[in-house]
């Protein structure tokens, strides 16, 4: 592809049609695109879009494409063709810094990643003078361009806090201080000094600051890693003395040291350019028999954690936290020699293990060890990727991991008595959680009796490990995404199931047992229907617990799912029979209560979560006893503490969905105070968004007349806050609220209070904030509501025709269809980049949200409007008939033609026209 006008004319037309709405335009400029993005030029045509093109679509558009392009294809993978010509890659290499420095912030941000993406591949060997080209940039004394770099630099090394001690790494944090460290420093106490300088102006000290701020995270980042010498040229030497020490008679040596000598070989022996080192057999076979065996065994200090430290030992195993152990770092080992050596290590190691296999067989009861050390070896062994989601993912071919399973895991378990070698039990479940996925389904359901039996046993790291192992199978994914074992498959155990669960919380140091609860949420998920005939007993003892924990809260994932496990209760019964609310609520508000009275704080969000699951179960109304606590949700004491506030407001949207009409006749008088509560979440920046939910429910579900005196005042109340702290996320709840106003009171009635509040206050704010920033709002209900609200105002608002306000009718259908059609705007000013996280939505230091109360997503106008282009495109029919000739003039003089063609699509599909 030539760098030609043709070409970029037809690359720009090809773009504009991938954001087109109808697929049969859509998909083939994807297709197109994606047939020519291998050819010569094509990333460079895009550069000079983005850079030189007219329209701000196109150049949005073109900086998103390229980092998607830069993403696909810049890593260079073996064995497979190179993607991107090398002339392209030196001339994207040679103008994207510059480009990106030079260009808007919403460009900027996606080229900036398209680098961080390039420099984790080809920094610093392939880039050598991307930093120097970095650094020459903090001269420029525009801080524009050094906040460009700051952020470039901060994506590139941040990587550094994460990544694995290694000798690549340490050399390229050296180069990158070498160059960096003395600029950075220079820039660090030249930004200092300007903050002094300009200490009056507020304005260049927010520029400033957060110039400090991301040098600051740069010199985490540099700092994060402890830099040792450098051993390269001496590994052979580190290797050596390494491998002699740990040959020596182990048992006197200490085990952190072992543990990090054994380390060091497995780091070492899975980089390519140490193969080598590893490649004699003599050197295998001395590494595997006197490093890996000897500490593959079952020690002494093992023993004593399994029998006398069990929840340690758990948390050890289970959660990966024995990285400091002997066994952990020999398993370490046999994973990194299978790398390049899986042939000859498998060989080595399956003598080893039919060795100890017969030793066992031999005397069981005096040789249980060299079977656990065996079943460890074999796990090792088959163990190429794991995540703690999904077990082993990539199995060792040369490992037989089901015939292993039937002949030395099966047996075990099957077993008469569960308290029997409780070691080898647990090897054995903990083999069924990390083969699951290798081992077939039909071995899976002749497990899932042997680990219901298991619950029983008095060991608690066996019971633990078996309703861990029944919980993880539980969740396992088939076809179509739905569970692999299914209700039906589980019907003959439910009882059975669910009793040795709840009797494994009775047995001594299981009583708060985390693993055992999260087992019991997941198979009320799972059974649905199933549980509803032992609900009444399951409810029973959850209660009891509830009120037993209640006492002295100390296991938080515990107690989270024994409240999710509540949950599920309520709605799988109430989904049968909603009647069945009033037996819940029964047997749960007498502890409730109790909660709420003694202040437990751990508990009240979920007791208020809950709460809203079982108001929302009811239809239309609120009853008697809820009302009673309504005035007390409004306390100022309860709206103190952050981890209320999103169970509290979710639980006033309930009783607002459920009984405005109660509340506005028998609690008018409590209407300030829930209004008290609005004006309190919209003064705080970080809970501004909870104070809008709560608004909007007041609005959608409120009687007219009972808020009609608060109205102007909730309005003059949101301008202070906008004048006073404007923020992005103020910013798109704000037209989210004003939009469904206007659906629910009327568009000329939206128009009234705002220049009520000040004269042509309605044009401002058309002008000032729903015309440029209506492409901020996301989420497709809340884009729903702005689209029907701001089609209200175009069509149903006379003084939008015949008044000064006439002016912004075409720029606002304009910015409607923007909406529609252009991404995303989701940039964000420079002084809200650093918001703590406690000030970001959906995060909250004591607040956890539980899943199965989980609100249902709620469209306000879904009666009303189903597609809102259609909507627009109808309501422009009605109006044209009631103003002949005046809407095609104002959309012929004045409407941008890329939208004029996207609204003639609209009328087309609504077979309407414009009279």
């Amino acid at each position: 592809m030539e760098l030609s006008d043709a070409n970029l004319q037809t690359l720009t037309e090809y773009l504009k049609k991938t954001l087109d709405p109808d697929p049969a335009i859509r998909r083939p400029a994807e297709k197109f695109l994606e047939s020519v993005e291998g050819s010569q030029n094509y990333p460079l045509l895009l550069l000079t879009l983005l850079e030189k093109s007219q329209e701000n679509v196109i150049k949005v558009c073109a900086s998103v494409t390229f980092k998607n392009y830069i993403k696909r294809n810049w890593r260079i993978v073996e064995d497979e063709p190179n993607k991107i010509c090398e002339s392209d890659r030196i001339a994207i290499k040679a103008n994207i810094v510059p480009l990106m420095l030079s260009s808007p912030e919403q460009i900027q941000k996606q080229l900036s990643d398209a680098i961080s993406i390039i420099g984790r591949e080809d920094f610093p060997q392939k880039w050598p003078d991307l930093l120097t080209e970095m650094v020459n940039r903090f001269q420029s004394g525009d801080f524009h361009v050094i906040n460009g770099v700051l952020r470039t630099a901060h994506s590139l090394f941040k990587r550094y806090r994460h990544e694995f001690k290694s000798n690549e790494l340490w050399t390229e944090i050296k180069l990158v201080l070498d160059a960096f460290a003395l600029p950075l420093t220079n820039l660090f106490k030249a930004t200092i000094e300007l903050c002094s300088t300009h200490a009056n102006d507020a304005s260049a000290l927010k520029v400033l600051f957060s110039s400090l701020i991301l040098i600051a995270k740069l010199f985490y980042s540099l700092n994060f890693q402890d830099l040792p010498e450098f051993f390269e040229d001496n590994m052979e030497t580190w290797m050596t003395n390494f491998h002699t020490l740990l040959t020596l008679d182990n048992k006197l040596l200490q085990t952190d040291l072992v543990s990090n000598a054994i380390q060091f070989l497995a780091s070492v022996c899975e980089r390519p350019h140490y193969k080598h080192l590893f490649e004699d057999q003599n050197t295998l076979t001395s590494i595997c028999e006197k490093v890996i065996v000897p500490n593959m065994e079952f020690r002494a200090a093992d023993e004593e954690a399994f029998e006398d430290n069990s929840e340690e030992y758990i948390r050890r195993d289970l959660e990966g936290s024995d990285i400091d152990t002997r066994r952990r770092a020999a398993c370490d080992l046999v994973r990194g020699l299978c790398k390049f050596f899986e042939g000859p290590v498998t060989g080595i190691f399956s003598g080893y293990v039919n060795s100890m296999l017969q030793e066992y067989a031999k005397n069981p009861s005096v040789n249980w060890k060299h079977k656990d050390a065996a079943i460890y070896l074999v796990t090792s062994l088959a163990s190429k990727a794991q995540t703690q989601k999904h077990g082993i993912t990539q199995a060792n071919e040369l490992v037989n991991l089901t015939e292993f399973f039937v002949n030395h895991i099966q047996p075990d378990l099957k077993s008469a008595s569960v308290n029997e070698f409780p070691v080898l039990k647990a090897d054995g479940i903990k083999y069924i959680m990390i083969f699951r996925n290798q081992v077939p389904k039909e071995q899976l359901l002749v497990s899932i009796p042997l680990l219901i039996n298991h619950l029983q046993a008095e060991s608690i790291v066996v019971h633990t490990y078996a309703a861990h192992a029944l919980e993880r199978l539980f969740t396992m994914r088939g076809t179509n995404n739905t569970t692999l074992i299914t209700a039906a498959e589980m019907a003959p155990f439910v009882e059975v199931l669910l009793t040795n669960l709840f009797k494994a919380l009775t047995l001594p140091g299981s009583s708060e047992n985390e693993y055992i609860m999260k087992a019991i949420m997941r198979s009320f998920s799972l059974l649905q229907e199933s549980i509803i005939p032992y609900i009444p007993s399951v409810i029973t003892q959850l209660t009891q617990k509830l009120l037993a924990v209640s006492k002295n809260p100390s296991k938080p994932h515990f107690n989270h799912y024994m409240f999710e496990s509540i949950c599920l209760s309520i709605r799988i019964t109430c989904k049968a029979n909603p009647d069945a609310v009033g037996s819940f609520e029964e047997a749960l508000f007498m502890v409730f209560t109790e909660i709420l009275q003694n202040d437990v704080q751990e508990f009240i969000p979920y007791v208020f979560q809950v709460m809203s699951l079982l108001l929302e179960m009811h239809k239309n109304e609120i009853p008697r006893s809820y009302m009673a606590l309504f005035p007390h949700l409004l306390q100022p004491v309860l709206w103190e503490r952050t981890g209320n506030i999103p169970p509290l407001v979710r639980l006033l949207q309930a009783y607002l969905e459920r009984g405005a009409n109660t509340i506005a006749s028998a609690a008018a008088d409590k209407i300030p105070g829930l209004l008290g509560v609005f004006q309190k979440l919209i003064a705080s920046k970080a809970n501004d968004h909870q104070g809008f939910y709560l608004l909007n429910s007041i609005i959608e579900h409120m009687p007219p007349e009972s808020v009609d005196q608060y109205r102007k005042q909730i309005f003059i109340l949101l301008f202070q806050r906008l004048q006073n702290s404007k923020t992005t996320k103020f910013i798109k709840s704000f037209l989210v609220f004003i939009n469904l106003y206007c659906i629910k009171y009327g568009a000329l009635a939206l128009q009234e209070i705002f220049d009520s509040i000040q004269p042509k206050m309605f044009g401002m704010v058309l002008e000032k904030i729903i015309i440029p920033e209506i492409q901020k709002v996301s989420g497709q209900i809340e884009k729903k509501i702005c689209a029907v609200g701001i089609t209200k105002i175009l069509t149903e608002c006379p003084p939008m025709m015949d008044t000064d306000y006439t002016k912004l009718w075409t720029p606002l259908l304009q910015a409607l269809i923007g909406l529609f059609e252009l991404p995303e705007d989701d940039t964000i000013p420079d002084e809200e980049h650093f918001i703590d996280i406690e000030d970001t939505p959906g995060y909250q230091t004591a607040f956890s949200q539980l899943a199965f109360a989980g609100k249902k997503e709620h469209d306000p106008v879904g009666q009303m409007v189903n597609n809102p282009r259609i909507h627009l495109a109808q309501s422009l029919h009605k109006l044209s008939t009631a103003c002949p000739g005046r809407v095609p003039s104002m959309l012929s003089t004045s409407l941008n033609a890329e939208a004029l063609q996207y609204l003639q699509g609209y009328l087309q599909a609504a077979s309407v026209t414009l009279l």
